[in-house]
Formats: C-alpha cells, structure tokens, sequence
C-alpha cells in the first residue's frame, strides 16, 4: 500500500512537505487525547491539499465502524488504520471483528511486539487477531508493527512515543502472512539500520520528524525519506 508514510499530520503546508519530499502516504491521527489529534473539518482540508496518488490514510482506535465510515467519506480518506489494542475490554481497542465492519475499506493493523521467552513468538497476539479477522471474512491489508505498550495504555499515548522496536527480533520472527510495514521510532538518522535490521519493506513515522509534537520539521521529513528510500532501494536489489 505504501513504502514511505509520515504519520500525525496536522496541517495543509505538512500535508504538502510529506508528498514534497517523496513520501507516498500520509497519516491523520482521529484518536482523542494525542498531540497529533486533527478534528474533522482540519483533516478534510489537509486531505485534500496533496495530490493523488499519496494515501491518506486515517488513524484510528477503538472508534465505532459507523462513525470511521463516516468520517472516511467526510474527510476522503483512502484507508483507514486500526492503532487500537488487539484484545481485551479497553474502550481503545479494536477487535477482529472490526475487519469485518468495515468490510469495502482497506484496513491497516497497527501491531506490537511482544516480549517473548527464548524461542518464543513476539508476534503471536498479532497472529491470533489476524486469524480470527480472516475466519470472520476479512483481514487487513497491512500490518505496522510499532513498539509494544502497556495494556490500558491512554489512547492518546498508543503511538508516536518514540520507543523504537526490537528489529533484530523482528527479522529473526517467522513472517506473517499479510503485508509487514515498520514504526516505532524511526528517525532519518536510524531508518536505515532499522531497514536493513529488520528487513522491512515499508516505513512509517511521525514524532521523529517532528519540530514540536504536531509539527513537522522540513529538514527532518526530506532526510527521513530521502534515507528510507535508499535503504529499500538497496534492500531490494540485494533481496
């Protein structure tokens, strides 16, 4: 779905940076309690000042089908991301069944490593709700997988901390079967290595090209893509 997204996007003038400078994906982050929080009205402006061909893409967590639907179509999103967690009696989660009521949208999971004893999967939570998705007649498209956070954790803290994932776990995880993009801390110094550490195939990032939470900084977002791009460049030919 996409190579490079710069998540948390706020504004028209970083809407316009983002695609700019090569990224091919953007993220407005709908989730109450996050400094990257755009309300409704914003986010349609913001969407619509980047040209086609760059996803937009809304950020979502535990928020009714009905009412991603409708701010999907208010805003012109393109895809809608599930950051919720993936089980449990949290208001900010999202469960398999979520898949199935947005059927006719392509979704992206948000998933996160897990601690994992030697030999253990880190992955398995993320393998189980995507099991269960697929059984009840839909999966997502894609997942992000983003750095572990605490069960109950505030919606507004599940993303953009910053914490960075365990990328040679990762590499060493047996795959899963969907489409693998990779957060959690990315900055234009570290892409790289993550890239070629974890052997992704797609990144996404929001503090860490940020000015101020909320706020892009020009320099960072061109170097963040600039750097990503090369790194999967590089991971292709060589692969």
């Amino acid at each position: 779905m996409f190579h490079v997204k710069i998540c948390g996007i706020t504004n028209e003038s970083d809407a316009r940076l983002a695609a700019e400078a090569g990224a091919d994906a953007i993220g407005l982050n709908f989730v109450a309690g996050s400094p990257r929080q755009v309300e409704p009205t914003a986010a349609r402006a913001v969407a619509a000042a980047v040209p086609g061909g760059v996803l937009k893409v809304g950020v979502f967590a535990g928020t009714p089908a009905e009412d991603i639907r409708r701010l999907v179509e208010l805003v012109g999103l393109d895809a809608v991301q599930l950051h919720g967690h993936l089980f449990g009696d949290d208001p900010a989660t999202d469960p398999p069944s979520r898949c199935v009521e947005l059927a006719g949208l392509p979704v992206i999971r948000a998933i996160r490593m897990e601690a994992a004893a030697a030999g253990g999967d880190p992955l398995a939570a993320a393998r189980r709700w995507i099991t269960m998705a697929r059984s009840l007649g839909a999966a997502p498209a894609l997942v992000i997988i983003d750095a572990a956070v605490a069960l109950g954790t505030d919606p507004g803290r599940l993303g953009g901390t910053g914490a960075t994932v365990d990328w040679a776990a990762l590499r060493l995880a047996a795959p899963l079967d969907v489409a693998m993009a990779l957060a959690g801390g990315l900055t234009p110094e570290n892409v790289a290595q993550a890239i070629r550490g974890s052997g992704a195939g797609a990144v996404d990032t929001a503090s860490g090209v940020e000015s101020v939470p909320g706020r892009k900084d020009p320099l960072k977002v061109r170097a963040f893509v600039a750097a990503a791009r090369s790194a999967l460049a590089s991971s292709a030919k060589s692969g």
